[in-house]
């Protein structure tokens, strides 16, 4: 089987200024849907307020909460945060927790949601509003579930607010992947970063990838990874400075798995960034990567073929 993490509260209506893509969760459940049996579906709890807030402030835990966002956090998240938008924001970490705890069982499982790299403690910023990949990973490890979490990042941006609230942490290391030059102006410190120059395309981009994550893989010996699996290095989208085609994509995800599978490691994907007019375009790109990393881990040892 393949274990898919969703909600029916990710899919929500546009809230009023938003520029984000809202449609983009619905047409990545319903291209998942296709499926069939292929997949089977888990629904995530609320991410509970104390796991929130030890990722976050519990002031900002509870502007969000109780749908009161100052307007100046708002803008730098992207959109306002209604009671709808709130409670999707505390179910996506939920998410990526459960699909964390169903990798350790199966060897992988995917969110349909999260990735939500750019949230801070005090506020969201770049489209997120909790860190959901920074909450799961202090959960996971503080309550003894798992020992070692990688969170790899491969989003066009850097992973700017997981560097910054899991910083320290003798349990938890980040890895981001990124353009350089893009958002945000001011990042900050991963465990390892790997900046880019504009335009990288796919053979220097996959040379690059194999050579810092490998090594750092085998050293740090995690035993979990959390994948943000975003789509937007691909060529010509919205936001990103990448030239990455399809095939680099797909290049990208087999080499994340192979690293994973040959050292023993569960892996739990979330969606991550991905932007542009055609919204199924996007999702469909979304679903290769949840695709790509399933057909890798098959029939590898922890993997349920059930």
């Amino acid at each position: 089987m393949i274990a898919i993490v969703h909600h029916p509260d990710y899919v929500t209506e546009a809230p009023a200024r938003s520029t984000y893509r809202w449609g983009k969760n619905g047409a990545i459940r319903d291209l998942l849907r296709d499926w069939g049996p292929r997949a089977t579906w888990f629904a995530p709890e609320p991410m509970p307020r104390e796991w929130l807030e030890a990722a976050h402030d519990p002031d900002y835990v509870a502007e969000v909460l109780s749908a009161q966002v100052p307007p100046g956090k708002e803008r730098r998240i992207g959109f306002p945060v209604t009671p709808i938008v709130a409670r999707r924001a505390q179910l996506v970490p939920g998410g990526t927790y459960l699909a964390a705890r169903l990798a350790l069982e199966h060897g992988f499982a995917a969110n349909t949601a999260g990735g939500s790299h750019h949230a801070l403690a005090d506020t969201g910023a770049g489209y997120c509003v909790f860190n959901d990949l920074a909450v799961a990973a202090l959960r996971l490890v503080d309550e003894g579930t798992t020992s070692r979490v990688m969170i790899v990042d491969v989003d066009v941006h850097q992973g700017d607010g997981t560097a910054a609230l899991t910083a320290g942490h003798p349990q938890i290391a980040s890895y981001s992947i990124h353009a350089e030059k893009n958002f945000p102006v001011r990042k900050a410190r991963s465990t390892l970063d790997v900046p880019l120059a504009d335009g990288i395309g796919d053979d220097a981009y996959l040379t690059v990838l194999e050579e810092t994550l490998a090594p750092f893989v085998a050293e740090w010996q995690p035993t979990l990874i959390l994948y943000q699996g975003g789509v937007d290095p691909f060529e010509g989208d919205r936001l990103g400075r990448l030239a990455l085609t399809q095939d680099g994509l797909d290049r990208r995800d087999r080499l994340v798995a192979r690293l994973a599978i040959d050292a023993g490691i569960p892996l739990a994907s979330t969606v991550g960034g991905g932007y542009g007019d055609d919204v199924m375009a996007i999702a469909a790109r979304h679903v290769r990567v949840i695709d790509t990393l399933a057909q890798a881990f098959a029939g590898t040892v922890g993997a349920d073929r059930s």
